[in-house]
């Protein structure tokens, strides 16, 4: 299927048949309009003026991700029957999307050394066997692991928990996203998140929309950037591959854009995969040269701008032309506009992590905007797309390895005990400390950790070598089924809106919700994650600090946020006065920045090029229109016009120059190992494919960034070549009548 524009009327009609699978329009509409926090992207949806609007209180704002996160979580229960009849082996042979069709998780389920099969097991022996793990097990060779679904409430409590049980190994899905985002910040101006709330998205007259695709995973992003042009303003796009939803959307609820479409970008730079940073510095470059820099903010707000001036002023156009494949004209015309802007807003997402310089990507990004002022006032600054509705607000609350002193020192006085000095594990030391033998417990609040990993050969050893693995989880994913420990126990646990009591969420812009809950669970055998985490507390450490009976009161845990969580203190009223708020001190309208001197700072950013030898490609593996995070929806891709996800999109000078034609199978090889894929064409800059997520996690090598830990999802260099023959792998045990047994797919063979 050809689209001339992302979204509009297949969007609607999408929307619709999804519907009718979870019971009907109205039975969705319902869901929907409740308030909640949309469950997807944390850009800020729903909340106590009602779902399907937004921090500013528009409606409607509602995009395919919340419907096919609501209606995936509308499906029924997976029947007992399931498993008794397939093996584990059975799950290990089924994709995302297969165990997400599944339906939803009804009850809890043990699987012991040496079992063939899952089987359901009593709540009390379920929480008797989780605790018992725990409290066997030396503190530091437990770990804790959240996603960014889980509420704040259930994310304070477990890291409350991980403190107190004595470790500081407790690490969530974003350092994997957007850590290299986090640390970046912080070196620049002091604070990890966003420095704009959505109210500058209306006053900017630039966006520079970095190494993202919000048309595909943040739909209600495109209807603020077809605003801002609207109004006079313009729409930089930087990304190797051309994408549909950034050139033209049709934005359902808008009546004309529905009808006739809507231009989103105006200049689009594809460079190539890796190249942001020296697209960056010959930005800035063509600033200085033009005299755009706005020498008072610089001389009076930052420092270090002689460092950051004399790389871009040194850095030879004819090396950033090679590093990044892009004329000089191009990169100069988008520093033109920047020098002309007034209000300019830089957003990016994991093209500029997902790389072993993925902090230096973000520092390059804050020094073009502290170069011309463009921080820390209205209409201007810099926002990292954040992917899960709530990634942020669990960092926010404390679920990461260290603490900042004034919330550690908080956590100490109100609770009587001291941290661990051991300092935490990240996510990849997690999984280095599992490889080795060295996690006796690992206990994930939501999240998929097996399909989240590079190197899946290497995730699937690693995670089978822990004692306990221990899951709260809404619905089966490949962790479950791939990244099982010795013993496993499955805990079905309430999406946000089925909670007896109200949790609250934070969103990109630092802006938190309260969801009130209340739609009916799957069943009546689920129960509230922080039922879960208290009982488990309250048997492992039954002598305090804390009074974990008390806190099953979701409000009485808000009032312990808001004693210590810094920026949180308004979390303690929200109960009496259901305001919604903005966490103190980020948000950045006036230049006092929370660095050591007061003042931003710029980084000397030398060109990033990825090495490629002769003959080889650079890869990212990207996420399709059909899925969120590691979550499958569909297997069509309809703004990519992919009907199939074991495929390598390159551009057609490309294929042609390999002898190749679209439908031919490849081998695709890396450091890591192969995997055989179906050639596509698609519109990405020459010498770049890709493949989507997490399936080509597989030849993804396990390099990080060393500054933030976060992998080289989108920097994997690789040869392509013919398959010598289509290896298929037939034999798939079925799980039971009337359930998806699914496809042949081709054996993964290194």
């Amino acid at each position: 299927m050809s689209l001339r524009a992302a979204g509009g009327w297949h969007a609607i009609a999408y929307s619709l048949r999804r519907a009718r699978r979870a019971g009907g329009f109205l039975a969705l509409l319902r869901r929907l309009r409740s308030r909640n926090a949309c469950k997807t992207c944390a850009l800020g949806m729903g909340g106590q003026r009602g779902g399907m609007v937004n921090e500013r209180g528009h409606f409607p704002e509602v995009c395919k991700k919340s419907i096919q996160a609501q209606t995936a979580d509308m499906q029924g229960p997976i029947p007992e029957s399931v498993f008794g009849t397939a093996s584990l082996a059975a799950f290990a042979t089924l994709s995302e999307r297969e165990l997400e069709d599944l339906g939803r998780l009804a009850f809890p389920l043990v699987a012991r050394p040496g079992d063939t099969h899952y089987r359901r097991a009593s709540w009390e022996d379920a929480i008797a066997l989780a605790s018992g793990a725990l409290a066997a097990a030396p503190p530091d060779e437990a770990v804790f692991y959240s996603s960014g679904r889980a509420s704040n409430e259930a994310a304070f409590l477990l890291q409350c928990f991980a403190r107190a049980y004595g470790t500081n190994n407790v690490n969530n899905c974003s350092y994997y996203c957007h850590q290299a985002s986090g640390v970046g910040l912080n070196r620049a101006v002091g604070s990890g998140t966003a420095t704009v709330s959505l109210d500058d998205l209306e006053r900017a007259d630039l966006a520079v929309v970095i190494g993202a695709n919000p048309a595909s995973n943040h739909p209600r992003l495109i209807a603020e950037l077809v605003r801002l042009r609207r109004r006079g303003g313009r729409v930089i796009v930087i990304n190797p591959l051309r994408e549909l939803g950034l050139v033209r959307f049709r934005i359902p609820s808008d009546p004309i854009s529905l009808l006739f479409g809507s231009n989103v970008s105006d200049l689009y730079l594809q460079s190539h995969i890796g190249s942001d940073a020296a697209v960056l510095v010959g930005m800035l470059k063509r600033v200085i040269e033009r005299d755009a820099v706005d020498r008072e903010f610089v001389e009076t707000r930052t420092e270090c701008w002689a460092d950051a001036e004399a790389g871009a002023r040194s850095s030879e156009w004819p090396a950033i032309e090679r590093a990044t494949g892009l004329s000089r004209a191009r990169i100069e015309e988008a520093g033109d506009w920047c020098a002309a802007s007034r209000g300019t807003i830089f957003l990016w997402a994991m093209g500029i992590t997902h790389h072993a310089h993925g902090v230096r990507n973000v520092l390059a990004i804050a020094n073009l905007a502290l170069a011309r002022g463009m921080v820390a006032r209205q209409g201007a600054g810099l926002l990292p797309i954040r992917g899960h509705s709530n990634v942020q607000g669990i960092g926010s609350v404390g679920f990461t390895p260290a603490l900042r002193r004034d919330f550690q020192s908080a956590m100490e006085t109100a609770y009587g005990f001291r941290f661990s000095q051991t300092p935490g594990l990240t996510t990849f030391q997690t999984m280095d400390a599992a490889a080795a033998g060295r996690v006796r417990v690992l206990l994930q609040l939501g999240g998929n950790l097996y399909g989240s990993n590079p190197d899946s050969r290497h995730a699937e050893a690693a995670l089978g070598r822990v004692e306990t693995t221990v899951f709260l989880s809404t619905k089966l994913n490949t962790s479950h089924a791939r990244g099982r420990g010795r013993t496993t126990v499955i805990f079905p646990v309430k999406t946000r809106d089925e909670e007896a009591q109200a949790t609250t969420q934070e969103s990109m812009f630092n802006y938190v919700r309260l969801s009130d809950g209340g739609q009916p669970p799957v069943g009546p055998d689920v129960r509230s994650e922080i039922d879960v985490i208290t009982e488990i507390a309250a048997r492992v450490l039954a002598d305090g600090p804390l009074d974990w009976r008390r806190l099953r009161s979701h409000a009485a845990v808000r009032s312990e946020i808001a004693k210590v969580v810094p920026g949180y203190a308004a979390i303690g009223s929200i109960d009496a006065t259901r305001a919604e708020f903005t966490v103190a001190g980020r948000v950045r309208a006036a230049p006092d920045f929370a660095t050591p001197s007061g003042r931003a700072r710029f980084h000397a950013t030398p060109l990033a090029e990825l090495s490629v030898p002769p003959g080889h490609l650079r890869l990212m593996t990207i996420r399709s229109e059909g899925q969120f995070n590691t979550v499958v929806y569909e297997e069509e891709d309809i703004y990519r016009g992919q009907t199939r996800r074991d495929v390598v999109m390159m551009s057609a000078s490309d294929i042609a120059a390999r002898g190749y034609s679209a439908g031919d199978r490849v081998r695709v090889a890396s450091s890591a190992g192969s995997m055989e894929a179906v050639v596509s064409a698609i519109d990405i800059a020459p010498g770049n494919v890709a493949m989507y997520y997490p399936e080509a996690n597989r030849i993804v090598p396990r390099v990080i960034d060393p500054d933030s830990g976060t992998p080289v999802f989108k920097s994997v260099v690789v040869s392509v070549e013919r398959a010598r023959a289509a290896s298929l792998d037939l034999a798939r045990e079925p799980l039971a009548a009337g359930a998806p047994a699914g496809e042949a797919r081709p054996r993964d063979t290194r």
